[in-house]
């Protein structure tokens, strides 16, 4: 215990190098997908959200919602290997795989892969949190004084939906900083992902269990995240404290 806390996760069997240098090394490749995957899941699925709620039952919202399940259920490395064959095999727009020395080209598959879930999940929720804010009489209100739909959904009903939004987003940016081993290992991403699938091959526990114990950090720093967010989503929590 000591020595983890002086940050020394022990020596890797298979390298002879200090897990904590290993993990070093593997993060920001990690960090950079994971942020990327995010960013793109967010702007998305809140759109999408904010578009089906805004014609709940409708045609539009149907096909949002079934896209919103086919992105959840679709197993990551099959998208993957699909992307990679449109985009990379047929029309040649961007590269197979590799980090490529960090270039964006290399990212762009990866993240839609990663963060196809997210998006989805993201969607369903944003779309299931407004359409019970609406019901609000706040809101009717201000539609009786003739606002747009548009403006009392970005206005008034978006920030107070935006919790449980929230809780999945920083969840699901956890998930993705833990690795994200099936998309990390089909496109040779360089990250913790694939490490850690290396690792267990190699039978290598110190490097493992160093792997679990950031994982375990970073789960616990997102809850913390999103608990502090709550603060400044909902001035309602900040008075109640």
């Amino acid at each position: 215990m000591s020595r983890l806390l002086r940050g020394d996760l022990g020596t890797s069997y298979h390298q002879q190098r200090p897990v904590a240098e290993i993990i070093a090394e593997r993060l920001p490749a990690t960090a950079r997908l994971a942020v990327a995957a995010t960013a793109l899941s967010v702007v998305v699925g809140m759109g999408a959200g904010v578009v089906a709620a805004l014609r709940p039952g409708r045609f539009l919202d149907q096909l949002l919602m079934s896209a919103a399940v086919l992105g959840i259920s679709t197993p990551v490395f099959w998208l993957g290997m699909m992307l990679s064959l449109l985009f990379a095999v047929w029309l040649g727009w961007l590269p197979v795989s590799g980090y490529g020395e960090g270039a964006w080209a290399n990212l762009v598959l990866p993240a839609l892969t990663l963060g196809a879930v997210h998006t989805g999940t993201i969607a369903r929720m944003a779309r299931s949190s407004l359409l019970e804010v609406v019901r609000q009489d706040y809101i009717q209100n201000a539609r009786a004084k003739g606002l747009g739909e548009w403006r009392v959904m970005a206005k008034h009903a978006l920030r107070n939906a935006l919790i449980p939004v929230v809780t999945v987003i920083g969840i699901g940016l956890a998930d993705l900083l833990v690795g994200a081993p099936l998309t990390e290992t089909v496109f040779a991403w360089p990250g913790i992902g694939r490490m850690l699938v290396a690792a267990v091959g190699q039978r290598d526990l110190p490097v493992v269990m160093g792997a679990v114990l950031v994982f375990a950090v970073i789960y616990v720093m997102a809850n913390m995240v999103v608990d502090l967010a709550y603060l400044v989503i909902d001035p309602r929590i900040r008075r109640g404290r």
